[in-house]
């Protein structure tokens, strides 16, 4: 089945949101170069747009012994060394995305997440560090997710995607079954998780958002 064929009865379209909607900090390298002084090109790696120049995000990707706040804490010191200061994640997801301005947003995201809604769809956010790496206040000010019916943080619980007991959360919140959801990750762990609950699921390619968002407005019949 090709990745913007329609699925039938879909009911929930339920989003990942770092990455999918979220700018991932790679993207952002030319900010973090701006606001800390430092020349352009500084950072090489590149995770999800291209993993061939970050060998710790292909070791992310695969599953060998890197989780995600592991992969985003290595890199924050890598950040601080190359700036000659202390960073912890958080303070490089604050210089990142604090404010929660509407730049940080994926503009395809807030145009298929309003179609979505307009078409009588349910959209929910399932997310596994938005608190831990922002903080339980910064969300308030991010339009998107003051949009959806539901954001579910498994970083409340600890029990983080692929856990089937993470999207069990999910699916008790929204009040809905797995087979009327449409998953949305950026991570094909997490898509292998939501299809093993029986979430009919699509991975979402960071290095070409927009087609990806493009995809996601086909499947649900939407003119995005």
């Amino acid at each position: 089945m090709s990745t913007s064929d329609p699925i039938q009865d879909v009911e929930v379209l339920l989003l990942d949101f770092g990455g999918v909607c979220l700018l991932n900090p790679v993207e952002l390298h030319f900010l973090t170069e701006s606001r800390l002084g430092l020349d352009p090109g500084t950072f090489e790696w590149l995770g999800p747009i291209a993993p061939e120049t970050d060998p710790l995000w292909q070791r992310l990707v695969a599953d060998e012994g890197v989780s995600e706040p592991e992969y985003w804490a290595t890199r924050a010191a890598d950040v601080g060394k190359a700036a000659g200061i202390e960073m912890s994640l958080q303070d490089y997801m604050r210089l990142l995305f604090d404010p929660a301005t509407p730049e940080i947003v994926r503009p395809e995201a807030m145009s298929v997440v309003a179609s979505a809604l307009d078409a009588g769809f349910g959209v929910s956010v399932l997310t596994n560090d938005m608190r831990s790496f922002h903080g339980t206040e910064w969300e308030h000010d991010v339009e998107l997710l003051g949009m959806v019916d539901h954001v579910v943080d498994c970083s409340d619980t600890g029990i983080l995607k692929p856990d089937r007991r993470a999207f069990s959360r999910a699916l008790d919140i929204i009040g809905v079954s797995a087979d009327k959801v449409l998953f949305i990750d950026d991570q094909p762990k997490n898509v292998t998780g939501a299809e093993a609950c029986g979430i009919p699921s699509r991975w979402f390619d960071i290095a070409n958002a927009t087609s990806a968002w493009d995809s996601i407005a086909q499947t649900l019949g939407l003119d995005a």
